[in-house]
């Protein structure tokens, strides 16, 4: 039996250490820390984002939850994110992937993913 995008990614737990190390990422990014850093100072902030971050995913790639967020136009509307700051944020993604053991099949999932939301952040 084949398992679920959400299995292979280590379920809830599995989607939080990557969502975390993503953030992390984006902190340390130049490309774009500008738009994460302010969260250093709001941490209450920061960890409802990365809840919704880990609901979508985790419903998204085949877990039990449910996403009760924004959708991507709402959640993005007013950001103007430049198709440059996408791909750095996909890179960012994909160090945490990588960082966690993520096979390549996987990862190929999730960039499908990712690129399939391209439209609904970029530019809004």
């Amino acid at each position: 039996m084949n398992k679920t995008l959400f299995e292979r990614l280590g379920g809830r737990n599995g989607i939080s250490k990557i969502v975390d190390d993503t953030v992390e990422n984006h902190m340390n990014n130049p490309a774009v820390n500008a738009r994460f850093i302010p969260f250093k100072e709001k941490p209450e902030q920061l960890a409802i984002i990365k809840s919704h971050t880990v609901d979508f995913f985790s419903a998204g790639s085949g877990g039990p939850n449910d996403y009760k967020g924004k959708d991507m136009v709402t959640a993005h509307t007013g950001m103007n994110i430049s198709h440059a700051e996408y791909m750095h944020v996909m890179d960012d993604i994909v160090m945490a992937l990588d960082k966690n053991n993520i096979d390549e099949d996987s990862k190929k999932d999730v960039l499908s993913i990712l690129w399939s939301l391209k439209g609904m952040m970029i530019g809004k």
